[in-house]
């Protein structure tokens, strides 16, 4: 039995079947990923740490399937994108491509105070706001202080319709981030009723589950792309990679005065990495 060191120094021990899920959700077919998985597992020493095991994931993937090589870590392309406005935006397209009506953030007002959601989502009959948390280390936990403020805005907007102060009737909240919850978030949030969306959880519906199940790959998926350059492209609202990939190249490279070798490199580089 063999343990990987985490970044907080605990010790995990080695999950095949976690190094081959990686392998699959980088485009490798399953026998390649099963073997690479076995490679990986006899090569390493106990202890090893985590970012050497991806390493050696990213190096024999990229050896096997090319395009690997243009592609960054998920959570680090994440953790590259501003926080606001480019994050918000990013979950609210998200949230759209899995069914909901969004609209955009607005104040609304509760019985004792206005507040300044992210978004208005509607499925189901279900009216949420949305909160939206981006934190640049991906490796922080998103904590208790965020389902708490959520509960008290719910309950002050809830009010503040049935006294005719808010427009909206509220029905509760959801939460999304891009880093894990601590467990006293989740604890918190399950027995108040208020929805999360992190980077692992919950198991069917989390962050990395939602982009990869339609190819929502925000632009910074594709590797060594001038942070100028991504944030020209999210000013005119081309947040994900699949926008490049398929977009009219030159009328991206007019809207985001981006020259358009650099914004046909960048899609050249998005469709190897969409593309089986």
């Amino acid at each position: 039995m063999k343990y990987v060191t985490k970044v907080d120094g605990s010790l995990q021990r080695f999950d095949r079947k976690k190094v081959r899920r990686t392998l699959r959700n980088m485009g490798l077919e399953d026998d390649d990923a099963d073997r690479i998985a076995m490679e990986i597992e006899e090569a390493v020493e106990d202890g090893v740490k985590t970012a050497t095991v991806l390493r050696m994931i990213h190096a024999r993937a990229s050896a096997v399937r090319p395009a690997v090589a243009h592609r960054t870590n998920l959570r680090r392309a994440l953790s590259l994108i501003r926080p606001m406005p480019d994050f918000e935006e990013f979950v609210r397209i998200l949230l759209r491509e899995h069914g909901y009506q969004v609209e955009t953030g607005c104040i609304l007002a509760g019985l004792c105070g206005e507040h300044e959601v992210d978004a208005i989502a509607r499925k189901n009959g279900v009216t949420t706001f949305v909160e939206v948390k981006h934190h640049r280390s991906y490796h922080r936990m998103t904590g208790l202080d965020e389902g708490r403020i959520a509960r008290a805005i719910v309950e002050d907007l809830q009010e503040g319709f049935v006294s005719g102060r808010c427009a909206v009737s509220i029905d509760d909240a959801l939460i999304v981030c891009n880093t894990k919850l601590s467990d006293h978030a989740k604890r918190y949030a399950a027995c108040r009723g208020i929805g999360h969306i992190g980077w692992d959880h919950p198991e069917e519906q989390n962050l990395k589950a939602m982009i990869q199940e339609t190819r929502s790959y925000p632009v910074t998926i594709v590797s060594r792309v001038k942070p100028r350059i991504v944030t020209q492209l999210a000013e005119v609202g081309i947040l994900m990679a699949k926008q490049v990939a398929y977009g009219d190249a030159a009328a991206i490279s007019r809207a985001a005065g981006v020259p358009l070798r650099e914004v046909l490199l960048v899609a050249e580089r998005a469709r190897a990495i969409l593309e089986p």
